[in-house]
C-alpha cells in the first residue's frame, strides 16, 4: 500500500511542478510580448507596458486576453500588424520563454 501511495504523491508532484513550470513560460512570454509590442508601439517606457500585457492575461483562461490587448493596441496606435502575425509571434515567444525558464 506504501508503494502506491509514494507513487500518487510523485504524481503529484510532478503534475504541481509542471503546472508551475507552464504558468512561468506563459508569464514569460506574455512580458516577451509586451517588450516586442512596446518596441512597435514606441512606447517610452517598454517594461511598464509589459507589466500591463502580462496582467491582461489574468482577465481570463487562455491567452485571447493579452491577443485581445495587443490587437486593440495596435489597432489604437494606427500600427499595422495583422492578427495572423500577433498570434505567430507569440507561439514563437513562448517556445522561446519555455526554453528560458527550463534552463533556469
Amino acid at each position: 500500500m506504501s508503494g502506491l501511495s509514494d507513487r500518487e504523491k510523485a504524481f503529484e508532484d510532478r503534475f504541481a511542478h509542471d503546472e508551475e513550470l507552464k504558468f512561468r513560460a506563459l508569464s514569460r512570454r506574455n512580458k516577451l510580448a509586451g517588450l516586442w509590442a512596446a518596441d512597435l508601439l514606441k512606447k517610452p517606457d517598454r517594461d511598464a507596458y509589459a507589466k500591463e500585457v502580462v496582467v491582461a492575461d489574468f482577465e481570463e483562461a487562455g491567452h485571447e486576453d493579452v491577443f485581445r490587448k495587443l490587437r486593440r493596441d495596435f489597432d489604437a496606435a494606427g500600427i499595422a500588424v495583422s492578427d495572423g502575425e500577433i498570434r505567430t509571434k507569440m507561439l514563437d515567444l513562448l517556445t522561446e520563454a519555455s526554453l528560458q525558464v527550463e534552463s533556469q
